[in-house]
Parts: C-alpha cells; structure tokens; sequence
C-alpha cells in the first residue's frame, strides 16, 4: 500500500481483541453514582487521565474528519489498554455536526458502536451549555431533551461549559444532568494570565468565585478549560494549588499544547494536586491538539502520581492512531511546530487549524497574518471577552469579515453600518451566546449588527418559544420516511437541519459508507487499484478503478470507468472542476441597493424568497455557507423580488448577483 495516500486499512498494528471485557469506573459510576466516582478520584494519589484522541484530538489536528470505522477499529485495545483512565471523550463539540457535514455519518451511530466496544471507561462529552452541540442557544425544553436522549445513548460524564463563563447560561444544562443522575463537570474557561498584574478582568479572584459558585449548584468536578492554552506552568501551579484550598470536588485540567509548554505545565500542576489531565495519544497530540499521554505518564512513572498506565501497552495504541492519522493527510495542514504567538491572539487550538482553511476558501490566504492581527484586534474592541466556541467562532468570523471589507475598530461604527454581518456576529450581539461579563461593546455596534432586532436580555433558553418536537417530526416526514424518524433524529434535525437533510439524502443517494476504507472515502482509489469493501458482514464488493471518461461539458459530468466483481461498469458522475456552460456570473452593483449580492464566496444554503415576494429592509433572503461561516444576506430595500439568478444549493462568488428587487408599487 502507497503509505503516503494513507493507504493502510487494516492497520498495520491491530489492538488486542477482548473476549471478556475489563471492568472500570464505569461500573463505579453506575453502580454507586457520581458522588462516589468523586470521592474515589479524590481520594486516590494517582493523576488520572482523560483520553481526547477521538474527541478534541482530531478536531484540532484535522478538522474533525476522523470517521467512525477508524474509532471502532480501535476500541477493544482501548478498552484493555486505557482501563483504569478517568474517561474518554469522544463525542460531543464540533464531532457531532461535523459527522453529518464532512462525514455522512450518525454521531448517534458512533456513540452506539464505541459503547458496544468499550463498556468499562466512563464516556464523556463537550456540552455548550444551553448552546448543545450547536452554535447558539436552544430553548430549555431542547436542552433537557438532549441530554436525557444523550445520557440514555451511553454518555456517563458531561461537561458542561458556557462560552463566555456566563453561569446562567450552564443552569438548565447542569440541572438535567443531575436528574440523569450522570457526572456533572461544570467548567471555567480560562483565558488571559493570572501572573500579569497589567490583566485585571481575569483575575486568580475570577476563576476562584466561579469555581465556588459551580461547586454550590452541584458540580461533581470541576474543570478548568485552557482552549488556547494561554495557562502558563507557574500560572497553573499557583491557580490549582489556590483551588485546592477553596473546593472540594476534583480539578479537571484541559489545554492544547499550541505554545509546545503544557506538558511541564501538566507536571507543575500535578504537584499542585490537580486530579485528571486530558491527553491524547502521542500520535496525535501536541500543537493544536492536546498534551501527549504518553509523555505524561512517562514523566510520572515511579513517582508519587503515578498514572497507572503501562506506556509499552500506550504505545501500542500510539502505533495503530500513527497508522491512522496518515489516512487524513489531505486535511492535516495545521501547525508543524510550536509557536507562542498564541500567548499574543489568544486563538484556541481547534479553531487555529480550522481559521488558515478557512482563510484560504474566502480567497484571503495571503493575508493570513493580517487576519491573526484583526482577530486580536477584534477581541479588544469587543471588551477583551471569554474564546472558546461558539464565542471564538465568532470573533474569528469577525475578523475575516473586517479584513474582507477593509473595516477597522476605528471605522466600523461608520463604514460598517450598511452590511450584513455573518450569522455568529448577529447571534452573539443578540445575546443568544449570552452575556459577556461586561456588557457588549464597543458601543453602538450592537444596534449596527443587529439593524432593528431586539436584544435578549438574561438567559436564552428561557425566552426562546419551547421546540414543537411533533412538529418537527411533520417537517421531515416532508423528506424522509416516517420509519427513519426517532427522537435522536429529531434532535439532529432541529440543531442542524440542512446539514441533516443532506446526510439523509446522501444517504439515499450512495447507500452507508462507514464500512468503506478511510484512504477510499477521503481520496478516492488510484487507476488500476483494488478495493474491497465490506457492504455488510458477508457480503463484499470488489471495485477496481479503471479510469476516466469522456467529459459531458454540457451537463457538468464526466465518465467513470471501473469493474465491480469483475464486470466493466460504466456511471456518469458529476465533475466539479468543469464548469457548467451556459451561466453566467454577474457581479452585483454595490452602490444599488436593488441589487442583491453575496457577501462572500461559499455555497448558497438557502434560499429564503421567491420571486414575487414581498420584502422589508434587512429582511434576511438568502444564507451563503464557507466552512461553517454562514451570513444571512438581507435586502437593502423594501420592495418585491423581481428575479432570482441562482439555485439554492450552488456555488457563488464573493459579490456575485443573487437577486434584484423592484420598488413596492
């Protein structure tokens, strides 16, 4: 196999398969309940490690690509190698939609099949608080249902944080997660430097109110989430020892390794007495990613906090994710070695590796830097605010924004006034990422985002009108057969329901595909290569890539030629690298207001007129999507839709004509 295309399934180092599987804590956990898996963790002397590789690890390498065959593959070495560690976190964050976007898979699915696996190490998931999975808020009813369908599917341990440490915004959330009766790990999120006396909002007295205040309302643990990994070694001894003092449930400790010095942090922090780490396997930590776990539990081998892990057993299960990793070369372009400039922008570790890809879509790449200095710009003129997502995302999506339209702090409240601001802006102006610790600045770019929109005033997910699941499920009934709707379906759609449609018709449209080989699904097979593909247990196809076709310039498609168990098949697949002859882009007037265009390059998503409809000012007619930055774009002018030159589903250019409106008459 061709190792550089990632071709290399089966791994070339399989994991023990487990006849009888070990017991754990999560056995301690269901049997005894959450009080004791807390008593039990406080009262050990060892450092216990919460394992990140199929979570965070790869949505901060590889823009949370990983599929769930190469997951499972693993999971019977996992389950004998990794007894005895705090948790796994494995779901939840960005995984979950990204599994429909990028993947076509069901992260209920993999939540099933990993716990089939792994019945022993207790689960853990990322939970936004009353934002879910999502990247703004959800009514209370929503957020309740999640997580009781999330904790019946298998998940033991959430973690429950609030983007901008807004507590009221974690309530609801924390309180369904008692009534489950799983863990609650409330979360701080930390930003800034404990040690600079020049910052003054995110004070050693910040975090230790938050963390009393979270201990109060019923927190099991309590963590501390470095998304940016700004907690500096000295920092964290002093922050953890001071904890310590002034709590007494167990410190969880979260970082990404962006600057190269949070292993001797997670060593200073140990003698400190912090309980878990999180860590990911050495074959994809470190940079954007987390600490290694085996660099740890080497550090502390012999010593006082020991991990109890044996690293010869670690490394086996670093050799089979080493083999794995190679299968997603083409999206691995983030870091390649460490920087401390993070100490300067503050950009957490998934978002960095997601924000060049990005950059690069909205035809920015060359001013890469310029976007890194906007993005901390940006956080200042706002108040110096909490970033992790979904409030990273949004600073991140502002920054692009300002670099594209040439805006700055200093101009934005005046050459800013007219535009449509991307989707995560308006809905943290709106308040539904909640509410900042001192008020939303600068001021008037609130009302200038916003264009007339109301404000929500406390927390979201109260005042949000509750989710009509029945109604919901008479939507889908409109695309799929009542036969594939569930209350985990449900779910999914009223969080993300392009995305979800999507998968469903993808679906329909090419069958289930989680059996395919990774090196296949992400880069397609060479000429003259072989495949087998395992359709179901039994049954296998045999495909053989024999070349391409003739293009059809007409239709946009090209000839594929191949053979499938010996017989010559012929199909015609859609090529995107021709372009369709017959449309014509035309490029809308800035200076006339009748004419609609698109803010930036990407997909349009949705189309929310038709021709004939009658519209006010800022009224929202259309939705562009690039990379998970979406813009509403709105009419700026009442009137009727006069004509509609784009389909819902394609490609625009960046100020492309998507419609022109006519004066109401």
């Amino acid at each position: 196999p061709d190792a550089e295309r990632g071709q290399l399934d089966p791994p070339r180092f399989p994991l023990p398969k487990n006849e009888t599987k070990p017991v754990g804590l999560k056995q301690l956990l269901d049997e005894k309940g959450p009080e004791a898996l807390s008593k039990y963790v406080l009262d050990s002397k060892k450092l216990f490690i919460t394992d990140t590789t199929m979570r965070d690890a790869h949505q901060s390498l590889f823009s949370t690509r990983m599929r769930t065959r190469d997951m499972v593959k693993a999971a019977d070495g996992i389950a004998e190698i990794l007894n005895g560690c705090f948790s796994l976190e494995m779901w939840g964050g960005a995984t979950f939609d990204a599994a429909y976007r990028f993947l076509y898979e069901s992260p209920w699915a993999r939540l099933e099949m990993l716990r089939n696996k792994i019945p022993n190490i207790p689960f853990q998931m990322l939970l936004r608080g009353s934002n879910l999975v999502g990247y703004s808020a959800f009514p209370d009813n929503m957020v309740r249902e999640f997580i009781r369908v999330s904790a019946k599917q298998g998940i033991d341990i959430f973690r429950v944080f609030d983007s901008l440490n807004w507590i009221p915004a974690m309530e609801t959330a924390m309180d369904e997660v008692r009534n489950q009766g799983k863990f609650l790990e409330a979360t701080v999120c930390y930003t800034g430097d404990i040690l600079d006396p020049t910052r003054d909002k995110y004070t050693l007295e910040y975090y230790v109110n938050m963390a009393k205040e979270l201990e109060k309302r019923g927190a099991n643990s309590l963590c501390i989430k470095d998304m940016s990994g700004l907690l500096k070694p000295y920092a964290a001894k002093k922050l953890i020892s001071t904890l310590k003092q002034e709590i007494g449930i167990p410190i969880h400790l979260h970082t990404h390794d962006t600057t190269g010095n949070q292993v001797a942090m997670y060593l200073m922090a140990a003698e400190a007495g912090v309980d878990i780490v999180d860590c990911a396997t050495a074959a994809m930590s470190s940079l954007t990613s987390n600490p290694s776990m085996s660099a740890v539990v080497a550090a502390l081998e012999g010593q006082e906090r020991d991990t109890g892990l044996d690293l010869r057993e670690v490394q086996r299960l670093d050799n089979y994710w080493s083999d794995v990793r190679k299968r997603y070369k083409v999206f691995d372009n983030g870091l390649k070695a460490p920087t401390t400039d993070i100490y300067r922008y503050e950009i957490p570790g998934g978002q960095y590796t997601n924000l060049y890809p990005q950059v690069v879509s909205l035809g920015l790449g060359p001013r890469f830097e310029e976007v890194k200095e906007m993005y901390r710009a940006v956080n200042q003129m706002l108040g110096d605010i909490v970033k992790v997502t979904p409030s990273s995302k949004m600073v991140g999506d502002l920054a692009i924004f300002m670099v594209q339209n040439d805006l700055t702090p200093e101009n934005i409240l005046e050459k800013g006034k007219g535009l449509a601001y991307p989707d995560s802006v308006v809905s943290y102006f709106k308040g539904l990422m909640g509410q900042p610790a001192w008020g939303f600045k600068p001021a008037g770019l609130q009302e200038i985002v916003l264009k007339g929109e109301k404000p929500i005033e406390g927390a979201p997910g109260a005042q949000l009108p509750p989710i009509d699941f029945e109604e919901k499920k008479a939507e889908m009934r409109k695309f799929m057969p009542e036969i594939g709707i569930n209350e985990r379906s449900v779910l999914s759609y009223t969080m993300f329901p392009k995305p979800y449609q999507d998968y469903e018709k993808h679906y329909r449209d090419y069958g289930y595909l989680t059996r395919m080989g990774s090196h296949v699904f992400f880069n397609g097979l060479a000429v003259g290569e072989t495949n087998k593909v395992n359709i179901e247990d039994g049954k296998t196809l045999v495909i053989r890539y024999l070349g391409l076709g003739d293009k059809n310039e007409k239709e946009g498609t090209r000839t594929v030629v191949f053979e499938l168990n010996g017989t010559r098949r012929e199909i015609e697949v859609k090529d995107k690298s021709i372009e369709v002859k017959g449309r014509q882009v035309i490029m809308a007037d800035p200076e006339d207001k009748s004419q609609v265009g698109s803010g930036i390059p990407g997909k349009l998503s949705k189309l929310s007129v038709k021709v004939g409809d009658k519209v006010e000012e800022n009224q929202v007619v259309a939705t562009v999507e690039a990379m998970k930055m979406e813009t509403a774009i709105v009419a700026r002018m009442a009137g009727t839709i006069e004509k509609i030159y784009v389909e819902e589903g394609g490609d625009v250019k960046g100020g492309e004509l998507l419609m022109t409106i006519k004066t109401a008459e």
